[in-house]
């Protein structure tokens, strides 16, 4: 199925958007051509700035291949905001359900559909204090060796130097004019894993392996290394609890 079909409601929100994008900010973009011309795919992105979104999505927007963004379900319950949601046809997760597969059963079928489904995999934005990508959820994982989707890896950096994340002072910082940097990488390469059960084990060696390739487009971006090991919050939070028990 191609994917060229916008929608009168992605053009409409382009054109309230993406004037003051392109007014306000300069424009790095990379590796459009990894994003695919047809079929359904998935993309993984890191998540440093509540601006990101609105960057990332003019890029992929530009490609001719619209996102469909993850959010709650009963967002689209809402009287505005679930019509316009549903017009721009996001993904409702259903949280509540049972089964951790059928909470992303949306997307598996917007995927087989012939749909872009987008991921933030760190669920938040970075709590690393360099804003490199955390340690990933493995929700993009397990959707990508449900539908054995392409997983097209995304990093951008430039929104967080305009809306830092956790700033104390939710203040934009619009001058100087920044760069709004993005770039997609060629598809993560998950067959070793499609023939095996979907164990924690396995989702997470698979989750480490779409957090790898954003990490490496990131510190591409950036111009220096990445660190070795991935910021976790759980992990990093108890040892500053158990230095605090020390003293």
């Amino acid at each position: 199925m191609s994917g060229r079909r916008i929608g009168i409601w992605y053009r409409t929100a382009s054109v309230l958007v993406k004037p003051p994008l392109v007014t306000f900010f300069k424009r790095d973009w990379r590796g459009m051509e990894n994003i695919p011309t047809d079929g359904g795919f998935i993309t993984a992105i890191n998540h440093n700035s509540y601006l990101d979104p609105l960057s990332y999505a003019h890029y992929q927007y530009n490609t001719g291949r619209v996102p469909r963004f993850l959010a709650k379900a009963g967002l689209f319950k809402a009287p505005v905001v679930g019509t316009f949601l549903r017009g721009l046809k996001q993904i409702p997760v259903y949280r509540d359900s049972s089964d951790a597969a059928n909470a992303f059963r949306a997307a598996v079928d917007a995927i087989n559909r012939g749909e872009c489904v987008a991921f933030y995999p760190e669920g938040t934005l970075t709590r690393d204090p360099d804003q490199w990508p955390m340690r990933g959820k493995t929700g993009a994982a397990r959707v990508a060796l449900l539908t054995k989707a392409p997983v097209i890896p995304v990093a951008q950096w430039g929104a967080n130097e305009v809306m830092p994340p956790y700033a104390k002072k939710k203040r934009i910082r619009l001058f100087p004019r920044k760069t709004l940097r993005v770039i997609a990488g060629p598809p993560v390469d998950l067959s070793a894993f499609y023939d095996r059960e979907p164990t924690a084990e396995v989702l997470r060696a698979a989750t480490d392996a779409i957090m790898a390739a954003i990490t490496e487009l990131l510190a591409e971006l950036r111009g220096e290394p990445a660190p070795a090991v991935p910021y976790h919050h759980r992990t990093a939070a108890e040892g500053a609890a158990g230095q605090e028990e020390g003293k």
